[in-house]
Parts: C-alpha cells; structure tokens; sequence
C-alpha cells in the first residue's frame, strides 16, 4: 500500500473518532459500488449523514476542503441515492466534509464541515 493510501486511510480514522465524540453513529465505512465510493456514512440523531474526507499532511498547497468541488459533491450526491436505494432509511440526510491536517510532526487538526451544497 502507498504512503498516501495509509494517510487516507489513517485520516477516515481519525474523522470516524471524532464524528463519534460529536455524538454520531458511524453505519459505514468505505462503501463502494460502481459508481464510487463513500468514505464515511454516520448517523446524526435522525438524519443520515455521508461524509467525504480529505486528508493532507499540511496546507501549503490549499487547504483540504478546496479539494472538495461542486462536482465531487454532485458524485457525493449520486452515491447516496445509489445506498439509499440500497438500504431502509426514511428520514432526512445531509452531505458533510471532514478535513483531518496531519503534519508527520506534531498535532493531527480535524474540522467537520457540515451540510456541504
């Protein structure tokens, strides 16, 4: 596995911790069907949240929610629609971004973003 796989992998993580200290109920961890994947799928009381996680290792080149676009939220949307045909949920949802900054010393920085359009 690549450096930058584990990063990914260690920043879902670090975002799955600490949406559940927020009170969230974590459903689902990297779902995948063909149209993509979804990093994080979590409960928020009543409303089902699915959450895209962006990790770097600082912001020198932007912070990691500007790599989240219009178009990758529009994908974030698909694949929703794709698990919720998938799966018995009737109440409301919503579209977060968890952003997890992790230099290779010191302290990990993890900002929850929510309702993201």
């Amino acid at each position: 596995m690549r450096a930058k796989d584990e990063l990914g992998l260690d920043g879902e993580a670090a975002a799955s911790v600490h949406l559940e200290r927020a009170g969230m109920r974590i459903v689902d961890r990297r779902w995948r069907c063909p149209h993509g994947e979804v990093d994080i799928i979590a409960l928020d009381g009543e409303t089902l949240v699915f959450v895209e996680v962006k990790t770097r290792r600082g912001t020198e080149f932007g912070h990691p929610f500007e790599a989240i676009t219009p178009e990758k939220v529009r994908r974030l949307r698909t694949l929703a629609g794709v698990w919720l045909g998938e799966h018995r949920h009737r109440g409301p949802i919503r579209m977060d971004a968890v952003a997890v900054i992790a230099p290779r010393s010191g302290r990990w920085r993890v900002e929850h973003l929510r309702g993201i359009e």
